[in-house]
């Protein structure tokens, strides 16, 4: 029941008078509680005169006019509640006292806060429902809260103006006010701008109660366009949708991103923009919303589309000198402010630049102010570096970081100039000592050198992380220092230590998978942080550095001579997209490894990685283009002579036939199912049998896909492969409900469900609840039980971010409304 529409009914009611005195009191209400002071009967006497008008409205049948009454007095009450949450109770107890009876709760932008709603941020329509009875469980809704925006972790300071210009732009929205607002910091490289967005984004956690997304570009840099479906993709796992229903294109996502952030107020963090068409697809659609954006150019072209621009300056003598006290302490600077103060000149107020001052002060207690000022005042390219616009950025940080570069002892330099060419983004003491071709040991205080020298950042999760700028400035040393042969051979030791840790956990999920590098020589030796006591997870591990295995297959396919170590990480590689959907990713790792495989002759390994190519291309709709991948994965099996090769390759050329050619997909899985036993591959053999038996039934063979079927279940069960064993028994169930046998089918989907569940395969649970649900509501049977497998499949469906999830809610709603009755009796 709408609160303004209760008011009014009372308006007109034979109970207003005793009514009028809590409606008054409501509305003259704003934040905290306080009272306006506006006159009582004046309100009153405005509801009395708005109530009349509705009325009157609704009389002459112009319910246009009645619904502008009333949206204008929704605002108000809005307003009211927004300000003043304990305004929520009294509205209920006013429902309780004068309207229906039943329990009243409180839902604002379609999120229901039910009685305990005190503290919440309110936002949206403003409507309270009435149970008349006792009511159904209310699903449980799967709407999580990012707050991803990472924290500093030191002191800000300064930028109080341009603090106060972002408040201005994404204060609380007015009438006038865009219904989404965009900004863009943009300034020179280290002015300031990661740091002033994140600190804006922590002081107004608040205003955004729906919560807060980041997406770092910079990480995402080189994927040739690829970077902003990626970073649209991460915005949606944030919003709960997972990989497994993830939409392959860019505009797929972001429709999807629009529908999902629709009715949210959240705010969007977007660092290091290159263009403005990274930005587009990344605006929410929730009134309310803003997209704050950090970028090295002013993205002019967003202006248009009403964003707002901010440039951030160096800072002010005043500023500058408060960040420098910050960092280095107080007492450094009052030693000698008058060299501080040339200090602060000579470094233009660029705060990058003031860290990296601060840092050799603290680092080389007998450098004093005066030294390092007068030094920096000799440094012939430092004012044509400080002065530089963005096409000289990477000189600008030369002329700044050269001389805290010449400091450095000889390891940690050369640890300096070795991260220049690394080709992650981001660094653990392995992956650095592994770069350097020494011990984590030797590195890990090498690495705290630089850290301490503000040359590398550290980051929440232990990791060092190196700013563009400061690793162009260490390439360019290295180009300089080390011998031409240096960056094929630190790629080359880079690419080995991540082939071990991918097969290393490449194996720790399964290890009887089909592979084609041959890794026991490399891997003897090696230690397993899989399999140590707290170790962790390999599917965890795989997706939380897919990025730095992405960059370094680039790396090595860009490298003459390391064709070999690039196919074996791309085939490694290729075990987390069996579980996780990640289509762009997937497809080009697989194209790195195919090239290269090809490319070092070695044709077993482009027949696998060109079927596997194939999965992530029909999963993309490029079809064709799948077909001419396995075409050629055939051709190279067959000069393989790999027979165990040639059975996947054929399942996989099945895969592609049950979109076209049901017939030719049979024919491929028998073909696939000869050649595995004839290998006495008895896994491959088994989901051969599998993908047979499921053709055979989708092209009308019932009795002989259940014959099938029945055969793969029993050899899935002797392989050990409970999760497989169920879904030929979930397949089993629908081939015999195709045959008439209704109970048996029921019983067979059920027995799989209850595995798929315990075996955590939830995805195919579901699939297997909306059959027996389909069963029961064509035949009767089981009727009672619809609802119950229903709202379990909604469930997973919803905890997924699945699509198909408004569906089953849709389909659960003649239930709830009928008690039970399904919706052939509703209809």
């Amino acid at each position: 029941m709408s609160g303004v529409t209760t008011v009014f009914g009372l308006v007109v009611s034979d109970v207003w008078e005793q009514a009028k005195a809590r409606d008054w009191r409501l509305f003259r209400r704003r934040g905290s509680g306080e009272d306006t002071g506006q006159d009582a009967e004046g309100i009153a006497g405005e509801l009395e005169a708005a109530g009349r008008e509705v009325a009157s409205a609704r009389a002459a049948g112009n319910e246009a006019e009645a619904a502008a009454i009333q949206e204008h007095w929704s605002e108000r009450l809005l307003r009211v509640l927004r300000e003043d949450p304990a305004a929520v109770a009294e509205l209920q107890e006013l429902i309780a006292a004068f309207g229906t009876p039943g329990t009243a709760t409180y839902s604002g932008g379609g999120v229901n806060h039910g009685p305990a709603f005190h503290g919440s941020q309110i936002h949206g329509d403003v409507t309270i429902h009435v149970q008349q009875a006792a009511p159904a469980p209310a699903p449980v809704s799967y709407e999580p809260r990012p707050d991803q925006v990472p924290a500093l972790t030191a002191a800000f300071v300064n930028r109080t103006a341009d603090l106060s210009e972002l408040d201005g732009w994404f204060g609380r929205p007015s009438s006038t006010a865009p219904p989404v607002g965009i900004g863009v910091l943009h300034g020179l490289p280290g002015v300031g701008k990661t740091a002033t967005a994140w600190h804006w984004a922590t002081t107004a956690r608040e205003q955004y109660p729906d919560g807060q997304l980041y997406v770092d570009f910079a990480a995402l840099r080189g994927q040739a366009g690829g970077d902003v479906s990626e970073a649209v993709a991460m915005c949606l796992r944030g919003l709960g949708v997972s990989d497994a229903y993830m939409p392959g294109s860019l505009q797929e996502r972001a429709a999807l991103f629009r529908s999902r952030t629709a009715g949210r107020r959240l705010l969007v963090v977007l660092d290091d923009v290159g263009e403005p068409a990274q930005v587009r697809p990344l605006v929410p659609k929730g009134p309310g919303s803003a997209v704050l954006v950090t970028s090295r150019t002013a993205l002019g072209e967003l202006v248009y589309d009403g964003a707002r621009v901010l440039a951030l300056r160096p800072l002010d003598p005043d500023g500058a000198l408060r960040l420098l006290a910050e960092r280095c302490g107080e007492d450094t600077v009052e030693a000698d402010r008058a060299a501080a103060e040339r200090l602060i000149e000579l470094c233009g107020g660029l705060p990058v630049a003031l860290r990296i001052a601060a840092a050799r002060l603290l680092t080389d207690r007998t450098l004093t102010t005066t030294a390092l000022a007068t030094e920096l005042t000799d440094e012939n390219r430092r004012l044509e570096g400080l002065s530089l616009g963005p096409l000289g950025g990477e000189h600008s940080m030369s002329a700044v970081l050269n001389p805290t570069y010449r400091l450095l002892p000889a390891g940690a330099a050369r640890l300096y100039r070795y991260l220049g060419w690394h080709p992650c983004r981001t660094h653990d003491v392995d992956t650095a000592a592994a770069a350097l071709g020494a011990t984590p040991a030797e590195t890990a205080p090498l690495l705290a050198r630089l850290a301490d020298d503000a040359l590398l950042e550290r980051t929440a999760d232990r990791r060092y992380r190196m700013h563009d700028l400061v690793r162009l400035h260490a390439r360019e040393r290295a180009v300089a220092e080390e011998p031409r042969t240096g960056e094929r051979e630190l790629v080359a030791r880079v690419l080995t230590h991540q082939l071990v840790l991918t097969a290393r956990a490449d194996r720790a999920i399964r290890e009887d998978r089909l592979r084609i590098a041959d890794l026991r020589a490399l891997l003897d030796g090696t230690s397993d942080p899989f399999a140590a006591p707290g170790g962790p997870a390999p599917l965890a591990w795989l997706e939380s550095r897919s990025a730095d295995i992405l960059a370094v297959l680039r790396a090595g396919a860009a490298q003459e001579g390391l064709e070999t170590p690039v196919w074996q990480l791309a085939e490694a590689y290729s075990v987390l997209f069996l579980h996780q959907r990640a289509l762009g990713p997937w497809r080009e790792s697989l194209e790195l490894g195919a090239a290269a495989a090809a490319t070092a002759v070695a044709p077993a390994a482009e027949a696998r990685l060109r079927s596997l190519l194939s999965r992530p291309l029909l999963d993309l709709g490029e079809d064709e283009r799948a077909r001419a991948e396995l075409d050629t994965a055939l051709a190279c099996a067959e000069v393989a002579g790999h027979q165990v090769l040639s059975a996947s390759v054929r399942e996989f050329d099945g895969r592609y036939w049950d979109r076209h050619d049901p017939a030719r997909a049979v024919a491929a899985y028998r073909a696939s199912l000869e050649l595995n036993s004839g290998a006495g591959e008895a896994r491959g053999a088994a989901i051969a049998t599998y993908f047979l038996g499921c053709a055979q039934d989708a092209a009308g063979e019932h009795t002989t896909a259940l014959t099938t079927l029945r055969a793969a279940h029993r050899m899935l069960t002797e392989c050990r492969d409970p999760r497989m064993a169920a879904r030929a028994t979930a397949a089993l169930g629908i081939a015999l409900d195709h045959l008439g046998d209704t109970e048996e089918a029921v019983r067979a989907l059920e027995a799989a469900a209850g595995t798929l569940r315990a075996e955590r395969a939830t995805h195919y649970e579901a699939q297997a609840l909306v059959a027996l649900a389909d069963i029961a509501e064509r035949t009767g049977l089981r009727r009672d039980d619809v609802p119950g497998w229903l709202e379990r499949a909604a469930h997973i469906h919803e905890a997924g971010g699945s699509p198909l999830a408004p569906a089953l809610r849709e389909r659960l709603r003649p239930y709830a409304q009928g008690g039970g009755a399904g919706p052939e009796e509703q209809g």
